[in-house]
């Protein structure tokens, strides 16, 4: 029912940075969790960051001090601003929107990242 949109993904030498940016729709609440997961081939989907709806947020180990998550809750928008890319933040990028904590949560079609020179 709820749709998520991701965008900005896109083509990026090392070093460089992108903004994802994530809408949600079809809501008029505000999201409890929003966040970031990232998909690389061969490898597990794995935590980038989240971000609560009182600006509580949580980082995954390899984009600490890199990437910034942000929302706009009268947008229903998460960001991710992603400085300092390096080839290994090469992925499919998801956003996950949750009504509440407890819920699965609510996936994008996800937006590719390559980092390349």
């Amino acid at each position: 029912q709820v749709q998520v949109v991701e965008s900005g993904g896109g083509l990026v030498h090392p070093g460089g940075s992108l903004r994802l940016s994530c809408t949600a729709s079809g809501t008029s609440r505000t999201l409890s969790v929003m966040g970031w997961y990232r998909q690389a081939p061969g490898k597990q989907r794995e935590l980038v960051a989240t971000i609560t709806s009182r600006d509580s947020t949580n980082y995954g180990d390899s984009v600490k001090g890199r990437f910034t998550i942000s929302r706009d809750n009268a947008k229903s928008t998460v960001y991710l601003q992603m400085d300092s890319l390096q080839p290994e933040d090469t992925a499919l990028y998801f956003c996950n929107v949750k009504p509440q904590p407890w819920h699965p949560g609510y996936w994008g079609q996800g937006t590719q990242v390559i980092v390349s020179s």
